[in-house]
């Protein structure tokens, strides 16, 4: 190998790994799931990619820093938008007043025994969000957030609205266990 085509071969892997470093300083972030808050959606250990200049709606899954412990990042679907009303009557969602699916739970509802609390209690305990946080509406610029795994999440119901200008990313890929490989829903 000349002198020429090493010289060559050095500024390409340089600047393969200057746009690798673009890339994931202002595209995307990789980020580990940790704990079983979003089953059966993500499992702990799965390994995801977070779009940072992707928009977020409802019902999308964002990762942002951990408010009681800004060392860790948490994981969890936006149930609420800037504006809406939230509450929950016997296991169903009510957004603004209209009743809500959420078929990403579904597992769950259909197999009770997978739930991580004592028999016969409702995957999401009856609530509305005034009655918790003391707003009748999300305010301007937060989200509403919960786990998947509604028996075992620290979500906005304990932690409190997230800003919008702290959401890290938003979850679009599964990239391992290859089992989990693909869209996020």
């Amino acid at each position: 190998m000349s002198k020429k085509e090493i010289i060559s071969n050095v500024v390409w892997f340089g600047g393969l790994v200057v746009i690798l470093f673009l890339l994931r300083a202002f595209v995307f972030s990789p980020t580990n799931v940790s704990g079983n808050s979003m089953n059966p959606t993500m499992v702990d250990r799965e390994r995801v990619i977070a779009l940072k200049q992707s928009d977020v709606e409802r019902f999308d899954i964002v990762t942002f820093p951990a408010p009681d412990n800004p060392s860790r990042n948490y994981i969890k679907r936006v149930i609420g938008l800037p504006g809406d009303t939230i509450e929950f009557k016997d296991d169903q969602l009510y957004i603004n007043g209209k009743k809500y699916d959420e078929p990403y739970l579904d597992q769950y509802k259909d197999n009770p025994n997978e739930i991580e609390a004592p028999y016969g209690l409702p995957l999401t305990q009856d609530f509305k969000m005034d009655d918790l946080l003391g707003e009748k509406k999300v305010p301007k610029g937060e989200f509403f957030v919960m786990g998947d795994n509604r028996q075992n999440s620290k979500d906005s119901r304990m932690i409190g609205f997230i800003k919008e200008d702290n959401i890290l990313g938003n979850v679009k890929f599964s990239y391992w266990p290859p089992s989990k490989w693909g869209t996020v829903k």
